[in-house]
């Protein structure tokens, strides 16, 4: 059987040959029809740029080299055209970030359309009906209502279901999944990966499943390809590569977890954060002949957090764990009352509550659209701080924004490159950098850890739980990753369909759950487990 999808060689390069970087040396596979190889590494490991560069969607200063041939034709030589005939038809990408990768000012029914149109000859009532069938196939409740909703009002999990939906639009014969999974609570990543297992036996579909997550690739995976350094280190059959793993590297990824919980002192009596009968109410957009509808995103929610302590959201997507962390800082609309330090933000107007925002931060789920593309990284680290120091001299502000990024991880010398040129592992750094430089009380992460490899991840956590410990700050920290919550929280908030199901202290929640999503959250998260070389359950 020949491969439909066969690289040899290849090589990408950013810049000039002289100055430039080369990201990926001499990588190769061969695919076949019907099979799912996945590619694992740590972030930065490229390879993310390497399947990029099999699409052909490198950004403007890379190139790539060597041979990529799909059905025995090669797709390096080929111009936009002809390429852009296989693509989004034959040969699809999930990315890994979809709200960068969605257009803000298009419906999800439109973009999904986009690819039925552009390959297809669907009249307007067959191009609905298959796109309803597309949301209803990728998990999106009521599809007729959310439609006509933009990215921007669906949940990180509910967009990279969009993002999926577009990618199978067309049957492809390849699909190639950049972190598909990255977005999604542990229970929406065992349906998605039911999906995509599906949909690769009836469409005789062959995958390239790129991940930093060993356990996904074990269970979703026939091959496993292990990248370091934008070199393949190893490669193999999936139970090969757990049962005897030979590179260093693979063994690293393997022995990865987080960082165990330490115990923590007493909390103070006076809370830095109040949340009282928290609600929150979306209007879904509606059509020319239907009403749009309100949505309670949050209801009656209240919680209480002290200085120094981690409350741990967690939930499926859609569940409102977002919205409310949102609420948390009143960056959205909502009712009820909010207490920072004993004062109610629900009564300050946006004058009042600006010189506040110092003390309140949030680092997002998705860093790459939170980051400006045309600024620097000095700039992107140090504009918080022109805002709320304008006073601090340019030097001062300098030796804070380098100490900044070395604390989370970086060279001081990356200081002058662009958000583009780093690994979604690194743009989730930078984000956090931006926000510890004010060195705020109420820090609200929004999945910080969701696009980092697990030996990252580990890193990242414990650089969280250090700045805790130094500056007594207090965390929201908002996960799928019932593990890292785990290893994070002093206490964990349970939500479903905008409510909290449970609430009370992490060993409480884990050892003696109570509710019925609860226990179900807890079930799907086996899903992702792997036993370590060293004998622990490295999820």
């Amino acid at each position: 059987m020949r491969p439909v999808l066969a690289i040899r060689d290849l090589c990408v390069r950013f810049g000039s040959a002289a100055q430039g970087v080369e990201v990926v040396r001499d990588f190769g596979f061969d695919l076949m029809p019907g099979s799912t190889l996945a590619i694992v590494g740590a972030s930065g490991s490229g390879k993310s740029q390497a399947m990029l560069a099999v699409m052909g969607l490198l950004a403007s200063d890379g190139t790539a080299t060597g041979s990529v041939k799909f059905e025995g034709q090669e797709l390096l030589d080929l111009g936009a055209p002809a390429l852009n005939a296989i693509r989004g038809s034959r040969m699809t990408m999930i990315f890994q970030e979809p709200m960068s990768a969605l257009d803000p000012l298009f419906t999800i029914g439109q973009q999904i359309a986009a690819p039925l149109r552009a390959h297809g000859s669907l009249g307007r009532r067959a191009m609905r009906a298959r796109v309803l069938e597309l949301l209803a196939d990728v998990g999106i409740g009521d599809p007729a209502a959310r439609i006509n909703s933009y990215p921007h009002q669906l949940s990180g999990g509910q967009r990279q279901r969009v993002m999926i939906a577009m990618a199978i639009a067309n049957h492809p014969a390849v699909l190639i999944a950049d972190e598909p999974t990255t977005a999604l609570d542990a229970t929406v990543q065992a349906q998605v990966l039911d999906l995509l297992r599906d949909l690769k036996t009836r469409l005789h579909m062959a995958m390239v499943f790129v991940t930093h997550d060993l356990g996904l690739a074990r269970h979703i995976a026939d091959h496993v390809l292990v990248m370091e350094h934008g070199c393949c280190v190893e490669s193999g059959a999936t139970q090969d590569i757990f049962a005897n793993p030979q590179a260093a590297a693979t063994r690293a990824l393997l022995a990865a977890s987080p960082p165990l919980r330490q115990a923590r002192q007493a909390a103070p009596q006076v809370p830095v954060l109040e949340g009282q009968s928290l609600q929150v109410t979306l209007r879904l957009p509606g059509s020319f002949l239907r009403r749009g509808r309100a949505l309670r995103a949050v209801e009656d929610v209240s919680l209480s957090l002290a200085p120094g302590q981690t409350l741990g959201i967690v939930g499926e997507s859609g569940s409102g764990k977002t919205t409310l962390g949102r609420a948390l800082l009143r960056l959205v609309p909502a009712q009820g009352r909010l207490l920072y330090r004993g004062r109610d933000l629900m009564l300050l107007d946006p004058r009042a509550l600006r010189p506040l925002r110092k003390s309140l931060q949030i680092v997002f789920q998705d860093p790459y659209g939170s980051l400006s593309p045309r600024m620097t990284l000095r700039a992107i680290i140090g504009e918080g701080l022109a805002i709320h120091e304008p006073l601090a001299g340019k030097a001062a502000r300098e030796r804070r924004v380098i100490a900044a990024l070395e604390e989370v991880g970086l060279d001081a010398a990356m200081a002058n490159r662009f958000p583009h040129e780093f690994s979604g592992g690194q743009r989730q750094r930078i984000a956090i950098a931006r926000v510890m430089i004010l060195r705020p009380e109420l820090v609200v992460l929004d999945e910080p850890t969701s696009a980092l490899d697990r030996a990252i991840q580990r890193d990242i956590v414990a650089l969280l739980m250090r700045l805790q410990r130094i500056h007594g700050m207090a965390y929201v920290f908002i996960s799928h990753d019932l593990a890292i919550v785990r290893a994070m929280a002093d206490s964990v908030l349970v939500m479903l369909d905008g409510r909290v199901v449970e609430h009370g202290s992490t060993e409480a929640i884990f050892e003696r759950p109570r509710h019925d999503a609860t226990r179900a959250l807890l079930r799907a998260a086996a899903l992702t487990q792997w036993q370590s070389p060293s004998g622990r359950d490295a999820v």
